[in-house]
């Protein structure tokens, strides 16, 4: 009796705890069923915009990434297999890019239409699709060199080069990596000898990017007090050479070579108002805001070719993208 009564007690819980299972999952899908939106309202999806990005994207961001995307694709695309081929970097690129506004963008002042940073981004992401060497140089330009001499120097210094190197009329070079010191600038060999109204800067740079090509230089050395500062030098100033690097693996359309500086005298007004690693890292800093979104450019265009790709060739009397192994590729990128 004892046995049956435990039975008839489990029977009559499994009984409720199933009844009550059954009332959830009924509410449950009766709640989802008013939830569920036609098929016919839901969106259409977009394969050039998966996430729906342009959604988040004011009118004016999406005005400015398509001048970029056309910009991209009518004057940078037509170059880069020759200068790819050959090193070579045609300097109307700055001219182009500062006659759309693109150089130095976000800036507010002397005539500078102040954009978001996201609207930055969307440019760089836009012109890197082509290749990095030519969003490198929009970047070295706007956050190297354009940055520090608005953030940093005096207004003389401003107001004579932030409006040349805006609109492309002056190329700049950023000089921080020497021969001995990459990873760690701090350990810089570049001197700044006080010698009255002037610094003496003697030292040399590599692997800086415009550096042949550019008629400004923000270059940073140590003082007499082993301070890291900066340094506005002039193409015209004595002292200076810029030989080009050449036979490189990647990043061939960009300008790349040297900074020698052979006791170059430059005025106590060109030096920057900041001292210490403070001054080039907040340079770097502004730069890889653009680096990143230019590599979610060259992953997008690298999908997107590859996507256009399975679509266009055929093998066996059908696209390569009907099959599941490289559909699930693409998912992948």
């Amino acid at each position: 009796r004892s046995q049956n009564a435990h039975a008839l007690i489990l029977l009559n819980t499994i009984t409720m705890l199933v009844r009550s299972i059954t009332k959830r999952v009924s509410a449950a899908k009766s709640q989802g069923a008013k939830m569920l939106m036609p098929f016919s309202t839901l969106q259409k999806f977009n394969r050039d915009d998966a996430l729906n990005f342009d959604e988040l994207l004011t009118e004016e961001e999406r005005m400015i990434r398509d001048t970029a995307k056309q910009y991209a694709a009518e004057k940078l695309q037509p170059r880069i297999l020759e200068a790819n081929r050959h090193e070579t970097f045609d300097k109307a690129v700055f001219k182009e890019m500062g006659e759309l506004g693109f150089i130095g963008c976000t800036l507010n002042e002397y005539d500078l239409p102040g954009v978001s940073s996201v609207a930055y981004g969307l440019i760089n992401r836009e012109i890197e699709k082509v290749d990095t060497s030519f969003r490198t140089a929009l970047s070295v330009q706007s956050s190297l060199v354009m940055y520090p001499i608005f953030t940093y120097a005096n207004k003389k210094v401003k107001d004579y080069w932030v409006p040349k190197l805006a609109t492309g009329e002056m190329i700049g070079a950023f000089g921080l990596t020497e021969p001995n010191h990459g990873s760690n600038p701090g350990g810089m060999e570049t001197t700044a000898k006080l010698d009255g109204d002037h610094f003496i800067v003697s030292g040399s740079k590599t692997w800086i990017s415009s550096s042949p090509i550019a008629d400004v230089f923000v270059v940073w050395a140590k003082d007499d007090n082993k301070d890291i500062r900066g340094f506005v030098l002039d193409r015209g100033m004595k002292g200076i050479e810029t030989p080009k690097i050449e036979g490189k693996f990647s990043v061939r359309a960009s300008c790349t070579g040297m900074i020698l500086m052979d006791e170059v005298k430059v005025p106590k007004e060109n030096m920057l108002n900041v001292k210490g690693l403070k001054g080039p890292f907040s340079c770097l800093n502004n730069a890889r805001f653009g680096i990143s979104w230019g590599v979610l450019g060259a992953a997008q265009d690298c999908y997107e070719v590859a996507r256009d790709y399975t679509i266009d060739r055929k093998q066996f009397d059908r696209p390569l993208a009907q099959n599941q192994l490289i559909q699930k590729k693409l998912a992948d990128m």
